[in-house]
């Protein structure tokens, strides 16, 4: 089994794991209603996606 001869630094560790951190989505404009929406996502406002109604808005 390949075992390292010498161990890495915590900078080349650290450039290693550049990638690991989350992305942050910008919300989409509602075609419905207006509203902002995750992409591939439901409205949570009017409950439309892609111009259909998929479940009934919730009342507040």
């Amino acid at each position: 089994m390949a075992v390292p001869k010498r161990r890495h630094s915590h900078t080349r560790g650290k450039k290693r794991r550049t990638g690991w951190k989350l992305k942050t989505y910008q919300p989409n404009v509602c075609s419905h209603c207006g509203g902002p929406r995750l992409p591939h996502h439901i409205c949570p406002s009017c409950g439309y996606y892609k111009g259909e109604e998929i479940i009934a808005p919730r009342e507040q």
